[in-house]
């Protein structure tokens, strides 16, 4: 088959390509900076020994896309960023949904047969997102690209366990760099955090899989609250860290404490606990089904994302 990733060079898509070479299929891998894609695809190379076509083009101008998407079968949609841009090209939601318009014109005009989307869990009270940007955003990127081509399917995602996913990497230097966790009143709420390994094959798994609606909503076996998610990535890391929760919210606040603890940018982490006003949890366990899938703890997943973390780099923790 033959398939294009974009966002070949982040998180998902580095570790989606060698999948896909690995299961026999063609891969043409975009991004913005085709070194930079080369790199991140070096550090996991196929077990085949196969290599993806590298094009380089930008979603936002619409550049590279016909070439990239050019005798494509299936197109995985993986470009999704919050940081603020200097570019003067709008909030992360007006680019997010320009790129997502440009690619859906894109894949249309190319006929792709379908286009697979990871997007991000949604309440269960309905298909309001409430304040949260960030699910907001991901929401609308989904209607674009399911409207453009009908046989489309969308992935939606809590938390991925990971040694690169950002959300994960968030909860790790809280953990380390706190030496007691003050927890503000969204740690009791619960969601089901996935392994990076599972996404990854379910992604692969989605190319084929026959669905009876056009979104599916990905999780692991177990619910945990956020604060239980802290306690047990501290376990893991071997560190106490006794902790404090407050009855309150205060998420302004918190995000930019957090990202000021974490080494990261408020722009990134505001958008992230604007979502955290309730549980997140998945309708159902379709996916699952549907794909003959046995998901991995989160125990499993946190350790396994470690191990990967210090393959590349120490933790300061352990």
């Amino acid at each position: 088959m033959r398939v294009l990733v974009t966002g070949a060079s982040g998180f998902v898509g580095s570790l989606l390509v060698p999948r896909l070479l690995d299961g026999g299929d063609e891969v043409t891998a975009f991004g913005r900076d085709a070194e930079r894609v080369s790199r991140a695809l070096e550090a996991r190379p196929a077990r085949a020994g196969a290599a993806p076509r590298i094009v380089e083009g930008d979603a936002l101008s619409g550049e590279g896309l016909g070439e990239a998407l050019e005798g494509a079968e299936v197109a995985y949609y993986l470009i999704h960023s919050m940081e603020s841009s200097g570019s003067g090209a709008g909030d992360f939601a007006d680019r997010e949904r320009v790129c997502a318009e440009n690619f859906a014109a894109a894949a249309a005009r190319a006929g792709v047969r379908r286009i697979v989307y990871l997007g991000g869990l949604v309440p269960r009270s309905g298909r309001e997102v409430g304040p949260s940007r960030h699910l907001a955003s991901r929401l609308a990127v989904e209607r674009v690209l399911l409207a453009a081509v009908s046989d489309s399917l969308a992935l939606r995602a809590s938390i991925v366990i990971g040694a690169r996913s950002r959300s994960f990497r968030l909860l790790v230097h809280l953990v380390e760099r706190m030496p007691v966790l003050t927890l503000p009143g969204w740690q009791r709420f619960r969601t089901q955090p996935i392994d990076e390994r599972d996404v990854i094959e379910m992604l692969a798994r989605a190319a084929d899989t026959e669905s009876p609606t056009r979104s599916l909503d990905i999780a692991g076996p177990d619910v945990l609250t956020y604060g239980e998610m802290l306690s047990r990535i501290a376990d893991a890391m071997i560190v106490g860290r006794p902790s404090i929760r407050l009855p309150v919210n205060l998420t302004a606040v918190t995000a930019r404490v957090a990202a000021a603890v974490a080494g990261e940018d408020p722009e990134l982490v505001l958008p992230l606990m604007e979502g955290l006003t309730g549980d997140l949890l998945p309708a159902d366990d379709l996916a699952e089904r549907l794909m003959d899938m046995r998901m991995h703890r989160f125990d499993s997943a946190v350790e396994h994302a470690l191990r990967e973390w210090e393959r590349t780099g120490p933790l300061a923790a352990r």
